[in-house]
């Protein structure tokens, strides 16, 4: 290799490196608060202001590739599970992937912040078409009670990312936990005691904290 290719290899690497560092650096950010301006994303990440705006000509644009990224990833999830041959455990399957990605936070304090692309409409019908087809198999199966609609999911994923912990693997742990609970009720039959550690007396208190 040349030292002029490796040159331009280096930076090329130098370039990913910053692109990801910036998207999880705005997931961060915009989570916290979706008003912030694009120039904490890159304070956060640890990169120039100029070196943003290469990648992202605004705030929009970043937002819309957080939304973007976040619906693929909803798509793969669904995608993935279509693979699994029982038909409750492929609709569970997918439920708990969304919620373990976090896909739905982003959702929930992203959405109206951009205008979506074409390409995003057409990622979004075949999410949507996905996730039916799951919920239509959960339904077959007999294990899905009567009455429950597929719109019940996307609340359900959306209560399940409003649990925010500071400690990342406590979240986590408490999300699956009360996303049994409710996948339990959506099961008709007899469900056992709900998976990981209870939240303990004023675990909860640092939401009342001043930050």
């Amino acid at each position: 290799m040349t030292t002029e290719a490796a040159a331009l290899s280096g930076r090329r690497r130098q370039a990913a490196r910053n692109d990801t560092a910036i998207l999880e650096a705005a997931r961060d950010v915009f989570l916290a608060d979706p008003k912030a301006p694009i120039s904490a994303v890159a304070e956060r990440a640890g990169v120039g202001i100029s070196a943003l705006y290469r990648r992202y000509a605004n705030k929009e644009d970043l937002l819309r590739q957080l939304c973007r990224d976040g619906l693929r990833r909803y798509l793969a999830e669904a995608e993935q599970a279509e693979q699994e041959a029982d038909d409750w455990a492929a609709f569970t399957t997918f439920v708990t992937g969304v919620v373990d990605a976090d896909v739905h936070s982003l959702t929930v304090r992203l959405a109206g912040t951009f205008t979506p692309t074409p390409e995003m409409g057409e990622d979004a019908a075949r999410a949507v078409a996905a996730a039916t087809r799951l919920f239509d198999r959960a339904q077959t199966s007999g294990r899905l009670r009567p009455g429950v609609v597929v719109q019940d999911i996307d609340l359900i994923l959306e209560a399940c990312a409003a649990i925010r912990l500071p400690d990342v693997a406590r979240t986590r742990e408490l999300r699956r936990r009360y996303l049994a609970v409710m996948l339990d009720g959506l099961a008709t039959v007899e469900a056992g005691a709900p998976p990981g550690p209870a939240p303990e007396p004023g675990e909860l208190n640092w939401r009342w904290q001043r930050r």
